[in-house]
């Protein structure tokens, strides 16, 4: 018996299709003949008559996810005219879903895809900030959307962390006073610097508790608020010198600070 083809038609990449009839010829013996021929971003009738011309040469099944009514009409009518089995794998599914949610489905090509590429960017985002976590690092901050400056234990990784959640490259970088900030800190580009300060003495405790977990000496300069008071002064000024907004993360929770943060940075 001549093998079987099953063609995957789809307006988008066709992935959604593609899984659907893996799916179901896992279920037959693997010594079935089939093979698979997959047309994607089909967007016109020409597309539509040329695979139904090639479909009717061979042994065949039609399998789509074909969102625009005109272009799913007319393939189901030449299949049919030409005596091919087809599968509408979308429009029953979102007939039902239409009875059930009483709404009327956008009708948008690719809309999965959408959904995957802001997956993806987010992945990107994520992959960035970890690599730009802590560092004096000129290209990071050329590349970040956002650029977090601060003494150390100010939260500066887990806001960018969550910010890279919500899809923002970011890039945190440490102020300390015996290391100069780079330069290009000071252009502000694309005023996307901010600032991070806190409380001396909630500073202390979490330095302390940071020591503690470590298990280093408790009495180390690190946590000395005489330390910290430093750092923190000097902080004060090299912002005031970037000319960036500065938050107060004292008390605060990430996801506020990184509101707040978000707030200024989409004025």
């Amino acid at each position: 018996m001549d093998k079987a083809t099953v063609f995957i038609i789809s307006d988008s990449i066709g992935e959604t299709a593609r899984q659907v009839v893996q799916a179901a010829l896992s279920q037959f013996n693997s010594s079935v003949a089939v093979k698979t021929k997959k047309f994607s971003y089909v967007d016109s009738i020409y597309d539509i008559e040329r695979i139904i011309l090639e479909a009717k040469n061979e042994r065949s099944i039609l399998v789509f996810t074909l969102i625009d009514p005109e272009f799913k009409e007319q393939l189901i009518t030449k299949a049919e005219e030409a005596q091919i089995e087809y599968v509408d794998i979308m429009g029953p599914m979102m007939e039902s879903l239409s009875k059930v949610l009483e709404s009327s489905p956008k009708l948008e090509a690719g809309l999965m895809r959408k959904l995957d590429q802001e997956y993806f960017d987010k992945i990107d985002a994520i992959e960035f900030t970890v690599k730009y976590d802590d560092r004096n690092d000129v290209a990071g901050i050329k590349k970040a959307d956002i650029v977090l400056v601060g003494v150390s234990r100010t939260s500066k990784t887990p806001l960018s962390i969550y910010l890279a959640y919500r899809g923002y490259k970011v890039a945190n970088i440490p102020l300390v006073p015996e290391v100069d900030p780079p330069d290009i800190l000071f252009s502000n580009p694309r005023r996307k610097v901010i600032g991070l300060t806190i409380n001396p003495r909630q500073l202390n405790e979490i330095r302390m508790i940071r020591l503690k977990g470590m298990g280093l000496n408790l009495t180390s300069d690190y946590a000395s608020l005489k330390r910290i008071n430093r750092e923190l002064n000097y902080a004060n000024r090299i912002m005031g010198k970037i000319g960036c907004p500065i938050i107060d993360v004292t008390n605060k929770s990430v996801e506020e600070s990184a509101n707040q943060i978000l707030g200024l940075i989409n004025k």
